[in-house]
């Protein structure tokens, strides 16, 4: 009977390959277009009154849905209107 003794050091479980590809920037880019679209268009359908509610105005919307960090995190556009008003 033999007994094998050692240890064997793995590297990580799922190591990632990273590269450049021009096609998922591009996809990437198109996802994000689409999303601030789809929000523009839900923003549209509200009504004056709702928009008040949510703390903007119908001029506001198209700032709104192209401005990345107002789009991403909604609390902070928020805090911004009390400042500015």
């Amino acid at each position: 009977m033999s007994t094998i003794q050692g240890s064997t050091e793995l590297g990580p479980a799922t190591a990632k390959r990273q590269f450049y590809s021009p096609l998922e920037a591009y996809w990437n880019a198109f996802q994000a277009w689409r999303k601030r679209g789809k929000l523009r268009t839900e923003l549209c359908r509200l009504t004056d009154s709702e928009l008040a509610d949510i703390g903007i105005t119908r001029g506001e919307i198209d700032y709104v849905a192209s401005n990345r960090s107002i789009s991403s995190d909604p609390l902070r556009w928020m805090s911004d209107i009390g400042t500015r008003r």
